[in-house]
């Protein structure tokens, strides 16, 4: 989508979209890359090892069996197709055969318990699910509440009276399917968002939203689509990280991506996987990356990367710095949320990285920090990071909740509900969540830089910065640090953290009150929850 430039500002200035009145991203993903040849779209490793080999003509072929099957159990347009499964073949041929038919799918998460899978499902009214052996036995528990699921499929041979096979019915199905002529702003996906207070919220997300997502992918890849280039996640495929930044956005430009779904994130195992399969991009989100910080530099020699993106939660200089010692190449920061994802995203190859900056706006995207009347803020203010509407990236509504809908936009403007700062040059620093904002002694302190600057002590492995409420200062810094493995928090550790923050960021921002802890409270998607370390 985006043309190779030496400057941001001309890429920037001169972009326009061009997004045709009929789009559907099965379509556009995966059929203009099947040519009869061999070109690899997916590269499957199991739990055992074994690896299997997916070309795009392949992945057509196996998605029209699918969608011929969903015919036959009568999904039609709009219908909604639940996919229950870690990163597997079936989960995209699964995608791909809803959008073909017209459907919705709805991405669910594999470690969602039977009260999570059950709001999802019934909520979004799913009238089919494509699951394994593990899911069937989770729905079994919930079956008799949810009267519009009424056809369960397992990727397992072994099913029971309540599931049927999709093997044994894709066996029988032709391969041969008319896709849908869907429009651009016809609903394609639910993704529910994995918000720390209330119930989830389904947002839906229009076929065009493949679209609105690529400068920004493009961005933090470094143009992502050069030659050799091959992506791989641990980002589960039930998020919009996973499924869209990385599986769907590399088959827009034809390049392949490798499926390997660890049950735990183990740092050693990822940079294996990287040197085994000669990975040339990542998206690794922030939490993985410092874990990954914790091994030798030794363990990286046969990794190759050309790019690493990240985003969710501020990375900081730290991270940047052991990036390039470790692997020759920055981590190129993105901004976005699932209702209108990759709006911002630094790109390494094409300006600078400014330390504490998540990067500039990205092609196509109109992104300002706003004040609660929606007003502009100028240069330096703090305020709510904000995204101009329409938008293609943009979501159409949140499903069953006009309420919720109403409230995400100010004017003409979708508000984030994370704070920031953009200077001159249009580089935002994240301050954090409207909520994660610290109030202290009339200064108002992000999370983000009090946790870098912790990581960054060579005992420190991960840390969550929250404010308590305090009678004085209305609230104190107080940190939650986890060591790093088998070290134990010695006599006098936590005054040496105080006056390493205090020495190397600011006086005001150094944490009053230090804890250690095994671990951090954390959402699916990998990110801190800061509320329950609040409560």
């Amino acid at each position: 989508m985006l043309t190779k430039s030496d400057s941001y500002r001309e890429l920037y200035d001169n972009f326009q979209w061009q997004i045709p009145e009929t789009y559907n991203i099965a379509a556009d993903i995966c059929d203009k890359w099947v040519t009869g040849t061999t070109r690899r779209a997916l590269v499957f490793e199991a739990n055992d090892g074994r690896t299997e080999e997916y070309s795009f003509d392949d992945v057509r072929r196996e998605s029209n069996k699918l969608a011929n099957v969903f015919a036959s159990k009568g999904i039609t347009t709009g219908d909604r197709v639940a996919v229950l499964l870690p990163q597997h073949p079936m989960v995209a041929f699964a995608h791909l055969a809803a959008y073909r038919s017209g459907a919705i799918a709805v991405p669910l998460f594999t470690l969602f318990g039977p009260d999570a899978l059950a709001f999802r499902l019934k909520d979004s009214g799913a009238k089919l699910i494509v699951t394994d052996s593990a899911g069937v036995q989770t729905l079994s528990t919930i079956r008799d509440s949810l009267p519009d699921l009424l056809h369960v499929l397992s990727v397992d041979s072994h099913v029971g009276s309540d599931s049927s096979s999709i093997d044994a019915l894709m066996d029988v199905a032709s391969d041969s399917f008319d896709t849908k002529r869907t429009h651009a702003d016809d609903p394609a996906l639910i993704i529910y968002t994995s918000g720390t207070t209330g119930d989830p919220k389904g947002a839906l997300l229009p076929h065009r939203s493949m679209l609105g997502h690529m400068p920004g992918v493009e961005f933090s890849h470094d143009f992502l689509g050069r030659r050799g280039d091959l992506i791989w996640s641990p980002a589960d495929w039930a998020w919009i990280g996973g499924l869209v930044d990385v599986l769907f956005a590399a088959w827009q430009v034809g390049v392949p991506v490798l499926a390997r779904r660890f049950e735990k994130f183990d740092p050693e195992l990822a940079a294996r996987l990287l040197s085994k399969y000669s990975v040339r991009n990542v998206f690794m989100p922030p939490t993985a990356l410092k874990l990954m910080r914790s091994l030798p530099s030794k363990q990286f020699a046969g990794v190759n990367l050309r790019s690493i993106a990240s985003g969710g939660e501020s990375l900081g200089e730290e991270l940047q710095s052991w990036s390039e010692a470790n692997f020759g190449v920055p981590i190129n920061e993105f901004y976005g949320q699932t209702e209108c994802n990759m709006t911002v995203s630094a790109c390494s190859s094409l300006y600078g990285f400014k330390p504490g900056k998540i990067g500039r706006a990205a092609p196509g995207h109109c992104v300002e920090i706003i004040d609660k009347s929606g007003n502009i803020q100028p240069h330096g203010e703090i305020g709510d990071i904000a995204v101009l509407s329409p938008n293609p990236v943009m979501f159409l509504r949140y499903w069953n909740n006009e309420r919720a809908t109403a409230e995400k936009f100010l004017g003409d403007w979708l508000v984030t509900g994370d704070i920031g700062v953009m200077d001159e040059e249009g580089y935002i620093t994240f301050v954090g969540r409207d909520d994660d904002v610290i109030t202290s002694a009339g200064y108002r302190i992000g999370p983000g830089p009090i946790e870098d600057c912790l990581i960054a002590h060579p005992q420190v492995q991960l840390a969550a910065v929250v404010g308590k409420p305090d009678a004085t200062r209305t609230q104190i810094v107080k940190a939650h640090v986890v060591l790093r493995p088998g070290l134990i928090p010695e006599s006098g550790l936590a005054e040496e953290l105080k006056e390493w923050v205090k020495i190397r960021l600011s006086k005001h921002e150094y944490p009053r009150e230090i804890v250690f802890v095994d671990e951090l409270p954390r959402t699916n998607t990998g990110k801190i929850i800061r509320r329950l370390l609040r409560d």
